[in-house]
């Protein structure tokens, strides 16, 4: 049975995928932060019978003791063995970034770019030493161009694709493969639970509601079922020969296609009229 590390389980990407993976054969670590959240996916897992086919892992990519610890307890379950990695778990801040806290600006970054790296390096020795693994890091259509009020999540994103595009050199030759799928707008937890920061009476405060605004109505009416991006994870982990890029959904693959073609300054004044944001200049 083959096996895969999947961090961020508790919601979103994460769950299902763990569902879907389970359900075609492998066997799954899923991992959070807190496991006392893991009643979502059990009964997820219970739907399709595979609660057998997966083990529960508690790990903080915050905290690299957490991550040692995690490595240590899926190797030793596995025989020191691991087939893949899938690089969810993810966090974002809304807000204009003189009004976002530095606090939450580098807990996004430790969180999506960091806790990646500082996996990855854990359970590289593994791969290595079995001339195989796959490394799957679910980006976003973020990473293609910058949004309003989202810089530092988009940040997170553009960092950990250009790490990807790197390492890809680097680990080709053990046969070790690095894969990025990109997601557009999905219903999953993260747009709800994300802070978004108005501060009143701040000078950006007006026109980041008015954002919030056409962004809340953009998800509404275009957010997908977030299985299509699970079942695009278990397309690239089966594929004899996988793709570095895999964008989902038809805006992922739009950005994905006017990057570099169109001038920047003109995907801004496209995006502003679309979100109903006033011009000022």
């Amino acid at each position: 049975m083959r096996t895969v590390l999947i961090t961020g389980t508790s919601t979103g990407i994460g769950q299902v995928t763990a569902k879907v993976l389970a359900s075609k054969g492998w066997h799954v670590f899923a991992s959070m932060r807190n496991l006392e959240k893991k009643a979502p996916l059990e009964k997820l897992l219970n739907e399709v019978d595979v609660a057998g086919r997966v083990s529960y892992v508690e790990l903080d990519l915050n905290n690299p003791a957490s991550i040692e610890a995690a490595v240590a307890n899926v190797l030793a379950q596995t025989g020191s063995s691991l087939d893949a990695v899938v690089h969810n778990a993810g966090v974002a801040i809304a807000g204009a970034h003189e009004d976002l806290p530095d606090a939450e600006i580098r807990r996004v970054m430790e969180t999506n770019f960091f806790g990646v790296l500082g996996l990855t390096r854990a359970l590289l020795p593994t791969f290595r030493a079995q001339k195989h693994g796959r490394i799957v890091c679910i980006s976003s259509q973020s990473a293609f161009a910058g949004q309003p009020t989202n810089s530092i999540y988009c940040a997170s994103k553009w960092a950990l694709e250009g790490w990807a595009e790197s390492i890809a050199y680097e680990l080709d030759p053990f046969g070790i493969d690095v894969i990025l799928v990109e997601p557009g707008p999905y219903k999953t937890e993260i747009w709800q639970a994300t802070e978004r920061v108005t501060p009143p009476g701040g000078p950006y405060t007006n026109w980041v509601r008015l954002v919030m605004r056409g962004a809340d109505s953009h998800a509404e009416k275009h957010a997908r079922d977030p299985a299509e991006v699970a079942e695009v994870v278990a397309a690239a982990l089966d594929a004899p020969h996988p793709k570095f890029r895999y964008p989902v959904g038809f805006f992922a693959k739009m950005d994905f296609f006017l990057r570099g073609k169109v001038p920047s300054r003109f995907i801004r004044r496209a995006t502003t009229r679309y979100l109903g944001i006033p011009r000022t200049r």
